[in-house]
C-alpha cells in the first residue's frame, strides 16, 4: 500500500491490538476486534467468469483472519449498499468490514458547525426532517405532495437547521418517493436493489464526533469539503475560505496528526487553498476530479493533470471510469488519464465501488460507463478492481460496501 508509510504502519498497529482507543470512548459500540467480510465477496466471486483471478479469489477464502486495509476507503461510512449513509452505524459497518479509511462528507449547519452529510441540501431524502413538522417548516422548500401530475417537492439543507436540530434528525436510506401525497410516503423512495431493513433510525453525526469516531477505531480520515448549495459568503461573513480552514482546525482542535487526515474538495480553489496556506494538511488534499465526464471534456481533463502538478497537488480521484477502458483485446486496460497521472508522479484514489445496482442489468451505468460494453455480470467488479490495483496502480479506492474491497486487499497483499 503506498498511501504514507506512517500512517499504514500506525493503522496496522491499531487493527492489531483490536482497534484501542486513543482517547476515551464517546460512542456505545462493541470494541472490534474482527474483520468480517460476510457472503457478499464469495458470492460476487462464484458470479464471475472462469479466470485465473477468479481462482486466486477462491483460494483467498481459506484466509484465517482478514485484516483491514487502508486501501479500502468506506465511502459515506463503507456500508452505504444497506445501511443509512454518513450514520454512525454506517460506520461501524464499514469499520467491522475491514475499512482503514472513512469519510465524513462535510456541511454547514446555519449556526455554522460542520456535519457529515453528502449534500448541504440532502436532508429531505438522506433523513426524515420532513415529518418533522417544526423542522421541515424551516426548510428551502418545506415538503409539498405530488398533485395534478405534478411530483411531491421538497428541498432541506443543513444551513437551514442549527447543529441541535441535526442531531434531532434520523439518518434514512437515500431516495424519495417522488409520487408521495404524505411525508412519510416520500420517504419510501429507497432503490429496490437496497434494502429498508437496517434503515429505520440510523444516527447522525457531526464533523467532531466523526472525528472522534475514527480516532478511537485507530482509522484514517478522509473528509470531503462539499460545495455549497447557498450563496456564499453564507449570511454576509462566512466565506469559502473560513469553512475550508474550519475543516482542518476540527483536526487540530481534536489533537489528530495531520498524517492521518486526506481533505478532499471537488473545488480546485479549496484544494488550492490548503495546498498554499496549510502546511500540515495540504500536501495530502485530494482533488476530486470531475472535469472529464465526457469524451469531449476527457482531453482537457487529462491535459489538466500537468497544472495539478505544477501546483503543488499530489493526489486526484476521479471516479472508476476515468482511469480504464476496453483494450484492443476486449480486456479492461488501463485509460490515458490513468497512464497520464502516473506518469507525471501523481497518486489516484478512485470512486465509489459498489454503488452501481445490478452490475448484471444495468452494464453498471455511471461508474463503468468507459468499459460497459465487457461489464455483464456482478462478479466483474473483481476485474475492475484487479485492473486498478495492479496495473493502475491506485492508493485506495472508496467503496459502499467495504467487504467486497477487504477481501481483495487481503488476497493481493493491500492489507
Amino acid at each position: 500500500m503506498h498511501i504514507k508509510t506512517a500512517v499504514v504502519s500506525g493503522l496496522a498497529v491499531a487493527v492489531q491490538v483490536s482497534a484501542k482507543a486513543s482517547c476515551k470512548a464517546r460512542f456505545d459500540y462493541t470494541s472490534i476486534e474482527h474483520i468480517e467480510v460476510g457472503v457478499r465477496p464469495y458470492w460476487l466471486i462464484d458470479e464471475m467468469k472462469d479466470s485465473p483471478l477468479k481462482e486466486q479469489l477462491r483460494e483467498c477464502a481459506s484466509i484465517d483472519e482478514f485484516k483491514a486495509s487502508p486501501w479500502n476507503l468506506g465511502h459515506r461510512g463503507g456500508a452505504t449498499l444497506f445501511i443509512p449513509e454518513h450514520s454512525l452505524e454506517s460506520n461501524l459497518a464499514g469499520a467491522r468490514m475491514g475499512s482503514g479509511a472513512l469519510e465524513c462528507d462535510v456541511a454547514f449547519t446555519k449556526d455554522r458547525e460542520l456535519v457529515c452529510r453528502h449534500s448541504q441540501c440532502d436532508l429531505h431524502y438522506t433523513t426524515d426532517i420532513v415529518t418533522r413538522p417544526e423542522l421541515n417548516a424551516k426548510c428551502t422548500v418545506p415538503f409539498q405532495p405530488a398533485s395534478d401530475g405534478r411530483p411531491a417537492q421538497a428541498k432541506c439543507c443543513t444551513s437551514d437547521i442549527t447543529v441541535d436540530e441535526f442531531k434531532t434528525l434520523c439518518a434514512r436510506m437515500e431516495g424519495a418517493n417522488n409520487q408521495a401525497t404524505t411525508p412519510e410516503e416520500y420517504l419510501l423512495g429507497t432503490p429496490s436493489w437496497r434494502t429498508e431493513l437496517y434503515g429505520t433510525c440510523g444516527k447522525v453525526l457531526t464533523h467532531k464526533e466523526h472525528i472522534q469516531l475514527t480516532d478511537e477505531l485507530g482509522l484514517i480520515f478522509a473528509p470531503e469539503l462539499k460545495t455549497p448549495e447557498v450563496e456564499m459568503p453564507f449570511e454576509g461573513d462566512y466565506t469559502q475560505e473560513d469553512y475550508a480552514q474550519q475543516i482542518a482546525d476540527d483536526y487540530r482542535e481534536l489533537g489528530i496528526d495531520p498524517s492521518r487526515v486526506f481533505l478532499q474538495s471537488f473545488l480546485y480553489d479549496d484544494v488550492l487553498y490548503w495546498v498554499q496556506n496549510d502546511p500540515d494538511f495540504g500536501p495530502q488534499a485530494v482533488f476530486l476530479d470531475s472535469v472529464g465526464e465526457t469524451a469531449e471534456t476527457m482531453p482537457a481533463a487529462i491535459a489538466n493533470l500537468t497544472s495539478y502538478v505544477a501546483d503543488g497537488v499530489n493526489i486526484v480521484a476521479p471516479p472508476l471510469f476515468y482511469l480504464v477502458t476496453v483494450g484492443e483485446d476486449g480486456t479492461i486496460v488501463p485509460s490515458e488519464y490513468a497512464i497520464q497521472a502516473k506518469a507525471l508522479g501523481l497518486d489516484i484514489i478512485a470512486w465509489s465501488l459498489e454503488r452501481s445496482g445490478i452490475i448484471g442489468a444495468t452494464g453498471g451505468g455511471y461508474y463503468f460507463s468507459t468499459i460497459s460494453d465487457v461489464i455483464t455480470r456482478d462478479g466483474d467488479v473483481f476485474e475492475l478492481l484487479h485492473v486498478l490495483a495492479q496495473d493502475v496502480g491506485i492508493i485506495g479506492i472508496f467503496t459502499d460496501w467495504s467487504a467486497t474491497v477487504t477481501y481483495y486487499a487481503n488476497c493481493f497483499g493491500l492489507a
